[in-house]
Order: structure tokens, then C-alpha cells, then sequence
């Protein structure tokens, strides 16, 4: 069976795996130039070098049997640690959080840096267009993508699903990177705060990461969407004087600092876990349909890959 997953962050890929594991073949079409999603890492070129600051989730849990077995693997070939500052089931990707992601997808034919604008069916068979060309002969297609991009796509071929979809809205998150010349002593590695800072971490404390005292400060929504149409400029001067609050005491400026606005980066969630039409081949999977977590969004896609293989039974 041909299957169509749109999307390649961590549902998409744990859909991909699972119909893999059934004798399935999955192609991946995905935006960006790599997987990543909810555990994307943003690469900043530095006077101290290439510095990788993981942007989306700060960690991930492993309480299922099969999601904890995965992550057993991933630390066993050294893509994966515990983080224990950050709670007793706390795991992080080494040496970036999406490195386990980039292992993933290169078990699968994915294609990246490319853009879905459309799906169509005509008879049984779907075809995925792109900026570029179109893909045909696909039996099932998958959406794993944020539920405001998903609802256009899905809105021709199955109302119900797309009106659900419609119903799953997301808060903008403001993430803004630092790195300092020197260590911040009056800071823990790793804070929770309050408004306008949900949390802060000292990146460089995390396994496999640049030594460089470098930063991610994370606002909260209310405050991101207060300030959504800030540059990335002053969302950097806001957040840094924040760290300093935090740290009672007014810290150096940094030798570099950026800031990235996420549109979609808290969805509201739901409990249905995954959508799915048999009779048309079409689903959808994701952290939209399971509450945002990494370990939810895996299950997400691992539970409709399995459901798609055995409805070619």
C-alpha cells in the first residue's frame, strides 16, 4: 500500500514507522529542509561556531511501555539522554532534540523542502501536489500537520474531519536565543518562570551541547500574542531584561541574540488521538489531536499507522 504522510516531525514519523514495520511503503512530504516539528533545532551561525538551540519542546517523557523502549534504543546509540532537572521521566535528544528525528527519516524515502498546497482523488487513488510537481498513486493519504494547516486540505474530501480539525486552535510562542561570553552564576540551569517567561534554559548544560554559555528563553503565549507583531529585535531586549529579573541582577549583553516567532505553537488539544476515513483513505495524527507532548503526538501517529496496516487486512 501507498501511503502519503505530510508532515515530518514525530507523529508523521511514528506513522511512517508503523506502516514500515507492516510492510507498508510511506513517502514523507515535508516543509522544511529536515524533520523536526514539536523537536526542531534552529542552527545560528556565532563568532563561538554553529550553535544548535532546540526551539520547540524543552524535553520529552517516556512512560508508555512502547514509546520508553524507542527512547531506550535512541540512548543506546547515543541520540537520546535523561534530563532529570527537568522531572523523573524527562528525556532530551543528543546532541540536538531532533537528532532522533533525522535517524527516523532517513529510514523512510521523505522529501523535504517540499511545500503541500493540495490533495485531490480521483477513483481510489489520491494525488499530493506541490509547489512544484504532483505525486500520484497514492491508496491512503496522511496529514501530520498543525490542525489550521490540515482543515483547508481536508475541507473537499471530508467536512466532519475538517470541522474537527477547525475546532483545534494554537497560541503563538516568541523563543529567544542567546549566548553571553561569560557563565550566568545567578542563574539555575534550567527555570520555570512567570509572565512574560514560561520557562529558561542553559543550553550548553545539556548533554552533547556547544560549550558556549548559550540561552533559550521561552515567552509565554499570552504575552507572544500580545507582542506578534514585534521584531525579533525588541522581543530580544524584552526577554532579556526578563532573564535578568530572574537573576536579580542586570546581565551583560549577549554577543549574539535572535529571536523566532512560532504562530502554531500551543495547540488547545483534544482527546481523539488520531482521525481516520477508511472508506476514502484519509487520516490525520498529531500533538493537535493529543494535547501537544512529544510522547502523545508519537502515539498519535504510531496508533493510525497501525490502524491504516491493518485496513489493508
Amino acid at each position: 500500500m501507498r501511503v502519503a504522510v505530510i508532515g515530518a516531525g514525530i507523529a508523521g514519523l511514528a506513522c511512517a514507522d508503523a506502516l514500515r514495520d507492516a510492510g507498508h511503503a510511506p513517502i514523507l512530504f515535508e516543509t522544511s529542509p529536515g524533520p523536526g516539528g514539536r523537536m526542531s533545532t534552529h542552527h545560528a551561525q556565532c563568532a563561538e561556531g554553529v550553535i544548535g538551540f532546540d526551539l520547540g519542546a524543552t524535553h520529552f517523557t517516556a512512560r508508555s511501555t512502547a514509546f520508553k523502549a524507542l527512547v531506550r534504543e535512541w540512548e543506546r546509540i547515543g541520540l537520546a539522554a535523561p534530563w532529570p532537572i527537568a522531572g523523573l521521566h524527562a528525556w532530551i535528544g543528543t546532541p540536538t532534540m531532533s537528532a532522533p528525528l533525522e535517524r527516523m527519516a532517513r529510514a523512510h524515502d521523505a522529501r523535504f523542502s517540499t511545500p503541500v498546497t493540495a490533495i485531490t482523488r480521483q477513483g481510489a487513488a489520491w494525488t499530493v501536489h506541490s509547489e512544484r510537481r504532483s505525486f500520484e498513486g497514492f491508496e491512503v493519504v496522511v496529514l501530520a500537520i498543525p490542525s489550521e494547516q490540515a482543515a483547508p486540505l481536508l475541507s473537499l474530501h471530508d467536512f466532519e474531519m475538517a470541522r474537527t480539525a477547525m475546532s483545534i486552535g494554537a497560541r503563538p510562542i516568541w523563543s529567544a536565543m542567546f549566548v553571553f561570553e561569560q557563565r550566568i552564576a545567578a542563574l539555575p540551569d534550567f527555570i520555570r518562570g512567570s509572565s512574560p517567561i514560561v520557562y529558561a534554559l542553559r543550553n550548553n548544560a545539556r548533554p552533547g551541547r556547544h560549550p558556549a554559555e548559550h540561552w533559550i528563553v521561552e515567552a509565554d503565549w499570552h504575552w507572544s500574542e500580545a507582542h506578534l507583531a514585534c521584531d525579533a529585535t525588541s522581543v530580544c531586549a524584552s526577554l532579556h531584561a526578563a532573564l535578568g529579573d530572574l537573576a536579580g541582577t542586570a546581565l551583560a549583553d549577549p554577543v549574539f541574540a535572535d529571536a523566532r516567532r512560532w504562530r502554531l505553537a500551543q495547540p488547545s488539544g483534544s482527546e481523539l488521538g488520531y482521525l481516520w476515513n477508511e472508506a476514502i483513505g484519509l487520516g490525520m495524527c498529531g500533538d493537535c489531536l493529543s494535547h501537544g507532548f512529544v510522547e502523545h503526538a508519537w502515539r498519535s501517529g504510531h496508533d493510525l499507522g497501525e490502524v491504516i496496516a491493518l485496513s489493508d487486512d
